[in-house]
């Protein structure tokens, strides 16, 4: 799998850059796009998985991230965000989120972040179950 095709992924999201988004050589600054992943992440949990940010017992922490940034995009583009799961453990998930630019077959830029969802209070690992876990073997992609 060449991991940076739209095909390789399940979830889908739009995304809008903002003006404030470009640095000063006109392209989206790189700090944004973790910002985009947090999105596309936090959008798929929440539709897909029932996850209230806000009441939740289970939150999740992002303990691991990087990301590869292929081809600049800029202010005004439109954008979409792509996810799927590479691995889910008891308490851990690894995603794959690219971004594409409208209209494009290849990504701009993949990142890999791993979450590893706590207690709220406790901040201690507690397994993934129920909708949540559900949500995520739907994002994984047959082998």
């Amino acid at each position: 799998m060449d991991g940076q095709s739209k095909r390789n992924f399940v979830f889908y999201y739009p995304i809008t850059t903002r003006w404030m988004d470009n640095d000063m050589f006109g392209h989206v600054n790189n700090v944004n796009y973790y910002s985009y992943f947090d999105t596309v992440i936090n959008q798929f949990l929440i539709e897909q998985g029932d996850f209230v940010p806000q009441k939740s017992q289970q939150i999740g922490f992002i303990v691991k991230s990087s990301c590869s940034y292929i081809s600049p995009v800029s202010y005004p583009q439109k954008l979409i965000g792509a996810l799927r799961v590479d691995k889910i453990g008891n308490s851990s998930v690894e995603y794959v989120v690219a971004i594409f630019k409208e209209n494009q077959e290849n990504a701009s830029a993949v990142g890999c972040l791993t979450h590893v969802f706590v207690d709220r209070d406790t901040h201690k690992p507690t397994p993934i179950q129920g909708r949540l876990r559900e949500a995520m073997l739907s994002a994984v992609i047959p082998t």
